[in-house]
């Protein structure tokens, strides 16, 4: 149920603040077995994906390895966009229930983030190191701005020159940012 709430209450400050969402999955499919309440989150997240829609903003959602179950049947298949991780698996069922439910061998890669994008179930299949650019310029496309070029984002705050054989001190971990700064 937490994680159900958890979306809700994104989906829900999303819509206040004008804002697109973006989810990262990643679950096992163990939730359906837990009961009827977490069961119920099903429809619970997917009436929330529904807000979203219904106030013109963007959702997003970059599957992670794995994601399956329910969680494949709700909210992780509603976005605008789905990028996943390479290679990640993303399904219903998994290879080796199928296999056993059909008793036949599945095709290589089956389930597989590549196979799903050669499929159409996926728009993009992006690594983790590359995956800040892509959600910046898909959410500016999205959002009704430029594509973001080479250059195009805000430059780091400047810092005070760090003076020769002297490291370079780490920002405090534990420091906040300024009520109503700008995030990303």
């Amino acid at each position: 149920m937490y994680v159900g709430n958890a979306i809700i209450a994104a989906a829900e400050r999303a819509v206040a603040m004008k804002r697109p969402l973006v989810l990262f999955s990643a679950a096992g499919g163990a939730r359906m077995q837990e009961g009827i309440l977490s069961l119920m989150q099903m429809p619970r997240t997917t009436v929330a994906v529904e807000m979203l829609k219904d106030a013109g903003l963007p959702y997003i959602v970059v599957l992670t390895h794995p994601t399956t179950g329910g969680v494949t049947a709700s909210y992780a298949m509603l976005g605008d966009v789905h990028i996943s991780e390479p290679n990640a698996l993303i399904c219903f069922a998994g290879p080796r229930v199928i296999e056993q439910t059909i008793r036949e061998k599945l095709p290589e890669g089956f389930q597989r983030a590549e196979y799903l994008l050669d499929h159409g179930m996926l728009d993009r299949v992006t690594h983790r190191k590359a995956l800040k650019d892509e959600l910046v310029t898909i959410l500016r496309l999205l959002t009704g701005q430029s594509p973001a070029v080479k250059g195009d984002l805000p430059a780091p705050k400047e810092t005070a020159p760090v003076p020769k054989g002297e490291a370079p001190s780490k920002p405090d971990a534990k420091a906040k940012p300024e009520a109503g700064a700008a995030k990303e």
